[in-house]
């Protein structure tokens, strides 16, 4: 039997069964469907995955499948339709410079969601457990518990032994930031929304990266912002292109991730970061430089090129680092760094958003960055990294080769894949859920209509190469049923 035609029978026998089931009630287990309706565990698995798409049923993990809650009828909220209005009737000077104010955060949802057990994560943005330093966690937390004064009210710039480890970390040996620069912040997140908000006023031009970090994008456009978009080739930002961006919109900010950007993967390259700093100097303006994946090198990556922050004598640069990326979700410790008045004005911003970062998540951050697990973390991270790189690369070439980039980054978390033109990505990613796999499709990482149908491919959020390889697998199935692919032949580059 075709296992498509499987997995429809089954899901459509669920559909009928889920009748005489009240909401919250568990269905029988896998092994018991598996028996019951004699097919495999995979169809089983996709079926429920058909079923959780659909929002008829909710999967726990550990705990098993059960019947969704129905939603309430609209009329038992009452009539909400008058925030429509509110939401959208900006004062006209606002209206006419950016448009209703929207948040659009689809795209940090996306890669936010937790999808059921049985569908594989290419999606997510954060590592998977057996990625994190789990251990290393505990004995840092432990020791900051004990540690006099841990649940004290901070310093609202952060503990002065942190700031100095992030100035001393950001700049390099013999670098001229110091503590005084420094703001702890609760992730980079937080730093890009205190910088944004510090540097630009609503309704202003900020001049962004394309394609580039939804998260970014939203933030920008929360704050009532307008992105203007500038475009990204294998050696980074188009310098060119970014000048004449600057004298068009008399922007004053660029928002720029110069080492394994998100989603390509590029590294600026040498020539560009100077034309970077001269070009936003000579306009009065700042980069905020994104230095994300600076934790997230792989093991056989060429030594990295000092952040743009660490040759700024001027003040140009504003820089995000985070430790999150390369430890786990809750370590939610970043930091803002800048030189001169414009540190205070990061400071204010941060004050009134939120006061400070919690003590005690910031004494377990300077816990685990000055224990000796922390070096070793950081070299079992890069060989992980390295190692689903190459298994994931390795599944394309075997099922997926016209996919494959040309040049591999060899840092960051993610492959940043071109489809052919016409391909309906949102559909792409709509199928290759139905199989079994999230992916991310392109669009949101555009600040307009994306020039080309993409997909990006995470590799963190597995609990190995197995399950890599796996998704690749599915991915080619939801490819080869749904969409017309062009015949395959081997990459450019091979």
């Amino acid at each position: 039997m075709n296992d498509g035609s499987s997995v429809a029978r089954l899901a459509a026998a669920l559909r009928n069964e889920l009748a005489r089931y009240s909401e919250g009630e568990k269905l029988p287990s896998s092994r018991e469907l598996v028996a019951r309706h004699r097919v495999s565990p995979v169809t089983v698995s996709r079926a429920i995955a058909t079923l959780t798409a659909e929002g008829l049923v909710a999967s726990r993990p550990g705990a098993g499948v059960f019947k969704a809650t129905a939603r309430r009828a609209a009329g038992a909220l009452g009539d909400v339709s008058w925030q429509e209005v509110a939401l959208s009737a900006d004062p006209p000077h606002t209206a006419l410079d950016t448009g209703p104010r929207r948040v659009g955060a689809a795209g940090v949802l996306a890669t936010l969601t937790t999808p059921p057990p049985e569908v594989i994560d290419l999606n997510g943005g954060y590592p998977h457990a057996a990625l994190q330093p789990e251990r290393a966690l505990a004995a840092a937390l432990a020791r900051a518990g004990r540690r006099p004064g841990t649940w004290s009210r901070p310093p609202v710039e952060g503990l002065a032994e942190l700031r100095d480890w992030f100035a001393r970390d950001i700049g390099g040996p013999g670098g001229s930031l110091d503590a005084s620069d420094v703001l702890i912040t609760a992730g980079g997140q937080s730093a890009l929304t205190t910088a944004l908000r510090a540097l630009a006023a609503p309704g202003s031009p900020v001049l962004v990266e394309s394609p580039t970090y939804p998260g970014m994008l939203a933030v920008a456009r929360a704050a009532g912002l307008r992105p203007v978009p500038v475009p990204v080739d294998a050696d980074g930002v188009r310098t060119d292109l970014l000048a004449e961006a600057f004298e068009a919109t008399r922007a004053r900010v660029f928002v720029c991730q110069p080492l394994f950007h998100n989603p390509t993967g590029t590294v600026l390259s040498p020539r560009r970061r100077g034309d970077v700093l001269g070009i936003a100097r000579a306009a009065g303006a700042f980069v905020v430089e994104d230095d994300f994946a600076r934790r997230l090198a792989h093991a056989d990556s060429p030594p990295l090129p000092l952040p743009l922050a660490a040759d700024d004598p001027d003040g140009v640069v504003v820089h995000v680092r985070s430790l999150t990326k390369a430890t786990s979700p809750s370590l939610r410790i970043g930091a803002l760094s800048a030189r001169g008045p414009v540190g205070e004005r990061l400071r204010a911003i941060q004050v009134v958003d939120s006061f400070f970062v919690p003590r005690p998540l910031q004494e377990t951050a300077l816990e685990l960055v000055g224990s000796p697990a922390w070096a070793g973390h950081l070299r079992v991270l890069a060989g992980a990294l390295r190692d689903r790189r190459t298994a994931l690369l390795a599944a394309l070439g075997g099922t997926l080769p016209a996919l494959l980039p040309h040049r591999p980054p060899r840092g960051g978390y993610h492959l940043w894949l071109r489809l052919p033109d016409g391909t309906d990505e949102h559909a792409v990613a709509a199928s290759a859920l139905r199989h079994g796999v999230a992916v991310t499709a392109g669009g949101p990482y555009f600040t307009a209509e994306a020039p080309a149908p993409h997909l990006r491919l995470s590799y963190v959020s597995t609990s190995g190469t197995a399950q890599l390889e796996e998704g690749v697998r599915r991915l080619h199935q939801a490819l080869s049923r749904d969409f017309a692919l062009p015949a395959q032949k081997e990459p450019a580059g091979a």
